[in-house]
């Protein structure tokens, strides 16, 4: 009979002791999940003040070796190329006003930001605003978050309506 009890009790410590861990597993996922999203908005949000100081260093330490950065326009640059641009200045980024900025993990080490994003810029032609979503992926490579891909879409101007 103590046989039985011992074992019915160890039994009922491992259902409880796997319950706890389950509902805590949930809990602490979330919370690192939470983490990661703070520390990529913290690492864009120094990248785009790279981007208006067109700082090459910084740019390198922030973007992946493996950058694919696709522009509304359709060109696509690696890292190289992309930070090569920036630093030459014939157009300089003033500011980045995000309408909209949201972050979703895609697995362990992968965040993805999409949104909305006015960039204010100056160029030969002037000052212009590119109104823009985006999809951006940040991947955590050795300890730090760096921008992996990035993809815009130019929104159209709106549209004036009479009735």
């Amino acid at each position: 009979m103590k046989t039985i009890r011992r074992t019915f009790q160890a039994s009922a410590i491992s259902r409880i002791v796997c319950f706890f861990s389950i509902l805590f597993s949930g809990f602490f996922a979330r919370a690192v999940e939470v983490d990661s999203f703070t520390a990529v908005r913290a690492v864009d949000d120094e990248r785009v003040a790279a981007t208006v100081a067109a700082d090459k260093v910084r740019l390198d330490r922030i973007y992946s070796d493996g950058l694919r950065y696709a522009h509304a326009n359709g060109k696509i640059d690696d890292k190289a190329q992309h930070i090569a641009a920036l630093a030459d200045k014939k157009t300089s980024h003033d500011h980045f006003d995000y309408q909209v900025r949201e972050f979703r993990s895609a697995g362990p080490g992968v965040v993805l930001m999409s949104g909305r994003l006015l960039i204010h810029t100056t160029s030969a032609k002037g000052k212009s605003v590119n109104d823009v979503n985006f999809l951006a992926v940040w991947r955590e490579e050795s300890g730090r978050w760096r921008l992996l891909d990035w993809q815009a879409a130019k929104n159209p101007a709106p549209v004036n309506v009479t009735h």
